[in-house]
C-alpha cells in the first residue's frame, strides 16, 4: 500500500537559520484541548486564558528558550487550549550562526512531550517568514487577541 504524499511545509531553499522574525503555530497531537482551558466567556466577561500544568511546562519551556539560547528570542506568545502560536526571531548577535529554527522547535516538542509523558505535539509545525512591519503588527495583534477569539478560532473544539 502507498502511503499519501505529504505537502512540503517548508520554503524551498530557504535558510531557517537566517535572521529573523518567524510566525510558528503548533498544534497538539489530535489537536486535544490539553495545554490551557478558557473560561468566562460570555456577553460581559472577557474570556482569561487558565493553562494546565503541561501548558505550564510549555510556558516554562518557552520562557527557557530566551533565557538561553543566543540569538534568538521569543517576541510574543500564547498557549491555547490545543496549539501554540509564537513569534520567533533570529538575529546574529550570537557570533557562530543561528540554530537551525526547526531544531530549536524540535527541542521544545522533545522536552514538552517527555514532561508530559505521551505524545503531545502533531507531526511538524506551520511556520511563516515576517515579511516587514506590517506583518509583524498584524500578527502580534493576532496573537494577543487570540483567547478573546477562542470560539470563532479554525482550532476551536
Amino acid at each position: 500500500m502507498e502511503l499519501p504524499k505529504r505537502k512540503p511545509t517548508r520554503l524551498k531553499g530557504y535558510d531557517y537559520s537566517t535572521p529573523g522574525a518567524y510566525f510558528i503555530t503548533i498544534c497538539t497531537y489530535n489537536k486535544q484541548c490539553i495545554l490551557s482551558d478558557i473560561v468566562g466567556e460570555g456577553f460581559h466577561t472577557l474570556p482569561q486564558n487558565i493553562l494546565t500544568s503541561i501548558g505550564i511546562e510549555v510556558e516554562k519551556s518557552i520562557q527557557y528558550i530566551n533565557d538561553n539560547y543566543i540569538g534568538v528570542k521569543i517576541d510574543k506568545y500564547v498557549v491555547m487550549p490545543n496549539h501554540i502560536h509564537m513569534i520567533l526571531i533570529l538575529d546574529d548577535s550570537g557570533g557562530h550562526g543561528n540554530p537551525p529554527l526547526q531544531n530549536i522547535i524540535g527541542q521544545l516538542k522533545s522536552y514538552t512531550t517527555n514532561q508530559y509523558g505521551n505524545v503531545l505535539w502533531q507531526r511538524s509545525y506551520h511556520d511563516h517568514i515576517i515579511r516587514g512591519e506590517k506583518d509583524y503588527q498584524k500578527i502580534w495583534k493576532y496573537i494577543d487577541t487570540n483567547v478573546s477569539r477562542w470560539e470563532k478560532d479554525c482550532f476551536f473544539r
